[in-house]
């Protein structure tokens, strides 16, 4: 399983940025994907997740209106799309898989190292 995060970078307050998540070796289609941030001193945070199958979205209430999750079954990709990106915002940014295995019962997690995402003028 691979997760590799693309996309990160600096940018000025108000900017937009696209992140991107290149997935390999597991059933990406059935996957749920999130994407988590961490800024310094801080915890890990939920930022925003589309499910597999119907791939519907939710979103942080800090982020919402301004981010948007969005997956490619074919590209086998996630998206966050960042916009009116504030200071707050700066953080490594992290994308997640939630799935299960053909014929096993339990779901498992799997993350990506993550890339920087700096929001300063």
């Amino acid at each position: 399983v691979q997760l590799v995060e693309s996309g990160g970078g600096l940018v000025q307050p108000g900017g937009s940025l696209r992140l991107s998540c290149a997935a390999s070796g597991f059933p990406f289609s059935n996957a749920d994907m999130r994407w988590y941030r961490q800024a310094p001193g801080k915890e890990r945070e939920w930022v925003a997740t589309v499910t597999g199958g119907a791939s519907r979205t939710n979103y942080a209430d800090s982020v919402k209106e301004r981010f948007t999750i969005s997956r490619d079954n074919v590209e086998n990709t996630v998206y966050l799309q960042m916009n009116s990106l504030k200071p707050e915002d700066t953080a490594v940014y992290y994308c997640h898989a939630n799935f299960r295995w053909p014929f096993r019962r339990d779901r498992t997690n799997y993350w990506g190292k993550g890339t920087l995402v700096t929001v300063s003028s």
